[in-house]
């Protein structure tokens, strides 16, 4: 019970310290100033007059919000002794292996660098300048020469280096069961079962309604879809970002669902997040960087060629060259496993105090990253609002899916699980898919490292993601992995190939995600 206690006087501590160093702190403490010449507020109970007033206006809100958007990202207190990087990743092994394959991120990047002799960054000469800030809404009809250029990795790059995973304390001769062997995560983590998903789900059991599903209910689906509208309508008028949340996992109309997610994530559009949007733009505009090369490309070979994305070329270029920029980006390194490359200012190599980050963000964009931002365009048209809700969604989750980490939303333990769920599920058909060399999560990693984007259809995508950020994890995605494959299972079992199996589980845009997830975890 102290132990509690202790650790919920860490988190305070915490929150408080990153909230002093917050705009909203500053705001707070104008209008506690400014309230004070109103005519309500008196000497004797200046406190409660004061907290009355900041409730009234809406400020206590606002903080309650600010408050819950830092005990999401914050990782739990770990011992006072232990060391910082520990915050970032308990296990030594993941460990040396992120930073392994930093290195060989890193060096993919130099060597393109050095070959194309294109440097890290460059500063525009004031003709660029002006001809890029007169085209910046129209990027796309911008056609660079990028044939020399490649991704710096792709997914399929990253599974190899997850497959040789290995625990150096772990004996995999002891307590490992017969299928142990079967799929090719070899570590092991702690991943939930079914039954663990059942407690853990409640809101997807066939029992209860959800938008997305138009039969199997209690209620008739048009009497509940036009109750969830008008409760959807006072969560949103109430700006509380845990009703929100809560809200979202029975799924968000269309037409409250921006503001529902810019709601769960804080993700504000306020007159401080429109300039700062306007400077990472100037950044992008002053500046030219060889990762601006590796995002035109990836916009290139996966938003321009799909059906759904390829309309907001423009909108992908803009929120990613910006992305590319924000410094801010870097305080998510605090609690992910990474750390951000860096590299040495030119004519200073091997000299410490000259080492940068780069790109400025410490993300290096890989093949298919700019399929993150592409759903959001559905959803937000104005470019600052979208940034900042793409910003969020990168800080609180997708970082995560390229990263090596032990954190049950991280893409390890979601390969684990995926394995796991099928082969507990469907053995048979597990078993099969091995022995003929058609390892399922050879096939499905393309769609976890993504979150399915790019795979489901754009309103199916969408009521997938309302429940990650309803449930706060990404678990669901490994989840549906699973429910795809035991959907497809009587044509899986008769396929002989990986490649008739991947023909097989081409082509998902027809799937409908909720029954799917429904039907696996409860049926």
């Amino acid at each position: 019970m102290m132990e509690e206690g202790a650790d919920l006087s860490v988190t305070i501590a915490q929150i408080v310290h990153r909230l002093k160093g917050a705009h909203l702190h500053s705001q707070l403490e104008k209008q506690a100033r400014e309230c004070l010449h109103r005519p309500e507020i008196k000497l004797e109970s200046l406190k409660e007059d004061v907290r009355s007033f900041l409730k009234a206006s809406g400020w206590e809100r606002k903080l309650q919000n600010a408050v819950y958007r830092e005990l999401h990202i914050l990782p739990p207190p770990g011992h006072p002794a232990a060391p910082p990087e520990h915050t970032k990743e308990p296990l030594v092994y993941m460990r040396k292996a992120q930073a392994s394959w930093e290195k060989r991120i890193l060096k993919s990047l130099n060597s393109m660098c050095t070959e194309l002799g294109v440097p890290l960054a460059r500063k525009r000469p004031v003709s660029e300048q002006k001809e890029l800030t007169n085209k910046w809404n129209e990027m796309g009809t911008d056609e660079p020469d990028l044939s020399k250029f490649r991704p710096v990795y792709a997914p399929k790059d990253f599974l190899e280096v997850l497959i040789s995973l290995k625990n150096p304390n772990y004996d995999c001769r002891e307590g490992l069961t017969a299928s142990s062997h079967w799929g090719l995560i070899q570590i092991s983590l702690n991943v939930r079962d079914i039954p663990q998903m059942r407690e853990a789900y409640p809101e997807l059991s066939l029992t209860c309604s959800q938008l997305g599903i138009d039969d199997h209910a209690h209620i008739p689906p048009d009497l509940f879809e036009s109750e969830h509208i008008r409760i959807g309508k006072k969560v949103v008028s109430e700006q509380d970002s845990a009703a929100a949340q809560q809200y979202s996992r029975q799924g968000c109309p269309t037409g409250f669902r921006a503001q529902l997610w810019a709601l769960i994530l804080n993700a504000t559009n306020e007159p401080e997040d429109i300039m700062h949007y306007e400077q990472l733009k100037a950044a992008v505009i002053h500046h030219d960087l060889l990762v601006d090369n590796l995002i035109y490309k990836d916009v290139k070979l996966t938003a321009s060629n799909d059906d759904y994305y390829f309309v907001f070329e423009d909108f992908l270029y803009q929120v990613l060259l910006c992305f590319s920029r924000d410094t801010a980006v870097l305080e998510h390194f605090s609690y992910n496993s990474a750390t951000p490359p860096k590299s040495y200012i030119q004519g200073k190599t091997g000299a410490e105090e000259f080492t940068v980050v780069y790109p400025p963000n410490g993300v290096i964009p890989f093949h298919g990253f700019s399929m993150y931002v592409s759903p959001l365009c559905f959803l937000y048209n104005e470019p600052s609002k979208l940034y900042s809700v793409f910003r969020e969604m990168y800080v609180r989750y997708f970082f995560r899916l390229h990263s090596i980490s032990s954190s049950p939303s991280g893409i390890v333990s979601l390969c684990l699980q995926f394995e796991r769920l099928l082969q507990n599920h469907l053995p048979q058909l597990f078993y099969h898919l091995q022995a003929i060399g058609a390892q399922p999560l050879r096939i499905a990693f393309k769609w976890m490292v993504r979150a399915f984007s790019g795979y489901l259809s754009t309103d199916q995508l969408l009521l997938l993601w309302d429940r990650i950020l309803g449930y706060d994890s990404l678990e669901i995605v490994a989840v549906l992995a699973a429910a795809v494959f035991t959907f497809r299972a009587e044509n899986l079992m008769q396929v002989t190939s990986l490649a008739s199996a991947e023909a097989v589980l081409a082509d998902l845009s027809t799937l409908k995600v909720m029954p799917l997830l429904q039907v696996f975890l409860f049926a």
